[in-house]
């Protein structure tokens, strides 16, 4: 007959403790999830765009907050559909869809001072748009004065602040002077540093442009 000892015992023991633990632990670790900026999907939706009349490059999104990636989402509206809703407060613009649905964009805004806000319509779009300042731009700050109306306006390009598209704004026949256009400063988004306007990145705008047409409504919540 065999007999254990103490220390055979316990050693033992351990030796099945340490198996028993073992056991129960995972030999993976937790997957993290993949930011968004990672997304095959956004990355393809963001990526550069060369057939473009000036080719445009691809957006760095880690440059660029998550929430303001396009995006299809809920939302619940008394506006009907094809109605554009911007959200100042939220830095968001909302294209009205059936279902209760709407496409989301991030957008940049106009400093304090030159926000506007109200109800009017989408009158009409350019691809690649000369850029004119307006009179009162230019009064405070007479640099512009080159790219005014009587000098032809700033001819269309990457550093055109009107970027790849343009929306132009009227309440009735009047121009508001304020645009829906893309930006090339696609970190400025979410934020106010414009002269009014609002910006959306250049992929976004086409994007935009492409769903929109003229005669559109649209609706800036002030």
């Amino acid at each position: 007959m065999t007999f254990l000892t103490r220390r055979s015992f316990l050693a033992g023991t351990a030796s099945l403790s340490g198996l028993a633990v073992s056991g129960c632990v995972s030999g993976t670790a937790p997957l993290e999830p993949v930011p968004l900026s990672k997304d095959p999907a956004y990355l393809s939706m963001y990526a550069a765009m060369p057939a473009e009349d000036f080719p445009l490059p691809a957006i760095d999104l880690k440059k660029v907050p998550e929430r303001f990636y396009r995006q299809q989402v809920d939302y619940r509206t008394q506006e009907k559909v094809g109605t554009l809703v911007v959200d100042t407060s939220r830095f968001h613009l909302y294209l009205v869809q059936e279902g209760g649905k709407a496409m989301r964009y991030g957008v940049g805004l106009g400093r304090a001072g030159f926000e506007w806000s109200g109800r009017a319509r989408i009158a009409r779009k350019a691809a690649w748009p000369k850029w004119t300042p307006p009179d009162e731009m230019i009064a405070r700050e007479p640099e512009l004065e080159k790219w005014s109306w009587r000098n032809g306006g700033m001819p269309p390009g990457l550093q055109n602040p009107l970027g790849a598209r343009a929306l132009y704004i009227f309440q009735g026949k009047k121009d508001t002077l304020y645009r829906l256009h893309g930006t090339a400063e696609y970190w400025t988004i979410g934020t106010a540093v414009s002269s009014g306007c609002v910006r959306l990145m250049n992929q976004d705008i086409i994007d935009l442009y492409g769903r929109v047409p003229v005669g559109s409504p649209i609706v800036v919540l002030s």
